[in-house]
């Protein structure tokens, strides 16, 4: 038995793996091992003590979304560059753009095994990247069996990124708490995950 909390809001701001592979492979549309367990962590800050990057209490996802609205931002590398003479040196941090999406009204499940878990995480906000980004929870929790978590496709529409390697997987990032340990995963749509009704 599943018990899943449902998420909602405005606007969602979630942040590629790289900006590279954001522009080229639209990573925004799943969330990657790293985002789940970022947002586990905010449910049960316990979790941090110890940790390891593994996701433990959140045992599926599923995301939707109405569009994505391109953003421009701008930034600096960290580092310096020297240029000129050894008696005329200056140092600059020159400048690029990035385009980032930003989800519009995103709709976040998170399913639980634990029904106490659901029910602290129905009480409290996530973000999905950034703590402007708010999404908030609706106050029923659903609980429903993973077969129909898995086959609902109108109920439980969406992207969600299972974290697994197999053949279907594609590598999705590095746990920095495990050595850089690559960490991979295989998309899984249900139903129709971009919204056309307005």
């Amino acid at each position: 038995m599943l018990y899943i909390v449902k998420y909602s809001g405005p606007f969602g701001f979630i942040k590629p793996w790289t900006a590279v592979r954001d522009s080229e492979t639209y990573s925004q549309q799943f969330l990657t091992p790293s985002i789940v367990a970022g947002i586990e962590r905010k449910l049960f800050p316990e979790l941090l003590k110890d940790d390891d990057g593994e996701i433990k209490k959140i045992a599926r996802h599923r995301l939707s979304y109405k569009q994505i609205s391109q953003q421009q931002e701008q930034i600096q590398p960290r580092g310096w560059n020297e240029k000129g003479t050894r008696n005329n040196k200056t140092y600059e941090r020159p400048y690029a753009i990035l385009v980032r999406g930003v989800l519009i009204e995103p709709v976040l499940f998170l399913a639980f095994l634990n029904e106490a878990d659901a029910i602290n995480a129905s009480k409290q906000h996530i973000c999905l990247a950034r703590n402007e980004d708010l999404l908030y929870p609706d106050e029923e929790i659903m609980e429903v069996s993973e077969t129909e978590f898995e086959t609902n496709d109108e109920l439980f529409t969406g992207f969600e990124l299972i974290f697994e390697r197999n053949e279907k997987s594609f590598l999705v990032g590095y746990n920095r708490l495990k050595k850089k340990e690559a960490m991979y995963g295989h998309l899984k749509v249900v139903g129709n995950p971009v919204k056309t009704n307005y």
